[in-house]
């Protein structure tokens, strides 16, 4: 089952999109990217887990406010399905010193979070998309902003 290929636009469903939460501080950010992401249907709650551990590790940020949280190699087990999360804190997070506003959080088994990492550096290395992805207050603009990197994981 997860290996057949997802249908267009299951990478990024309209309820995995959140553009209104609050986090104290970076665990508890990634805490809630990893809460959506058990909440859909695409990681066992063990993910969460490793999420956290990863980013003790290598800081999931990634520049122009918006983080990337993921798991370990040794947590593709708890995956149980290629999806995608985005959060918007519009009060900003604490990313060790860097102010945080989109975390867009992976789930992939295999190698697939390494093209998704790719198409998501595309947008995020656009200051114009990612200052729209930051500002979206809809989920249809966050879906429209992401369309690249969900057709990119869909094909």
């Amino acid at each position: 089952m997860a290996d057949q290929p997802l249908e267009p636009g299951a990478l990024l469903e309209r309820r995995a999109v959140r553009l209104d939460e609050s986090a104290g501080d970076r665990s508890a950010a990634i805490r809630r990217c990893g809460e959506v992401l058990v909440e859909i249907g695409a990681v066992t709650d063990e993910y969460v887990a490793a999420m956290l551990q990863r980013e003790q590790s290598v800081s999931t940020y990634v520049g122009e406010g918006v983080a990337i949280p993921h798991g370990t190699l040794a947590s593709k087990e708890a995956v149980r399905r290629d999806a995608l999360a985005v959060l918007r804190f519009p009060d900003g997070v604490d990313w060790d010193g860097m102010p945080v506003t989109v975390c867009v959080a992976i789930a992939a088994r295999g190698d697939g979070h390494v093209e998704l990492l790719a198409a998501l550096a595309q947008i995020l290395l656009d200051p114009d998309q990612a200052r729209a992805l930051r500002e979206a207050g809809e989920i249809d603009d966050v879906l429209r902003l992401l369309a690249p990197v969900r057709e990119e994981s869909s094909t």
